[in-house]
């Protein structure tokens, strides 16, 4: 599937701004409200989801360039880059099945809407919606002003799904 093909939403902030939980939380209330939705998570460091001492870790450990996992309940596929560079957002996306939304939390410097995560205990308090156009709000713990993008308080999920279906064009046919 095309990445085009998908619609595609971000979480941005600095580290510690909230954006996993704002992610989870959104995740839920849209699929509460019957969409299907996909998500990718950006870390910055060496990851593992494997387990030592599991047999797929020891499949990887051997040398396996791709180990999938699959049981009647979920599969996965881990793919290990060695030299290769790490594969860019609509790589990833290209893979996904069919969705109404795919989430996507990180790749600040990506060109899909977004919105912005704030707290005061964040990383950083310097605002990143001045520099990109393409956070379309901002969802914060504190009060927010001289902004000329919407301001939603951190916790007002259900206000944000609402944006986020009035941005992606979500709508169910009345039919």
């Amino acid at each position: 599937m095309n990445p085009s093909d998908h619609r595609i939403f971000g979480i941005t902030g600095w580290k510690n701004s909230g954006k996993t939980t704002l992610a989870v939380k959104l995740v839920s209330e849209l699929a509460r409200r019957g969409w299907k939705v996909s998500t990718v998570k950006h870390a910055h460091h060496d990851f593992d989801i494997d387990k030592e001492g599991t047999d797929s870790w020891r499949h990887r450990k051997a040398g396996a360039g791709e180990v999938a996992i699959v049981s009647d309940r979920r599969w996965a596929l881990m793919h290990e880059l060695s030299e290769e560079a790490e594969p860019t957002l609509a790589e990833i996306i290209a893979r996904f099945a069919p969705c109404d939304l795919v989430l996507v939390e990180g790749y600040k410097r990506e060109h899909h809407k977004k919105i912005e995560a704030r707290r005061l205990d964040a990383r950083s308090t310097d605002p990143l919606s001045t520099g990109d156009p393409t956070i379309v709000a901002i969802a914060s713990d504190h009060a927010v002003s001289g902004e000329t993008i919407p301001v939603f308080d951190l916790d007002d999920i259900a206000g944000l799904a609402d944006m986020i279906e009035r941005e992606m064009q979500l709508s169910r046919d009345p039919s």
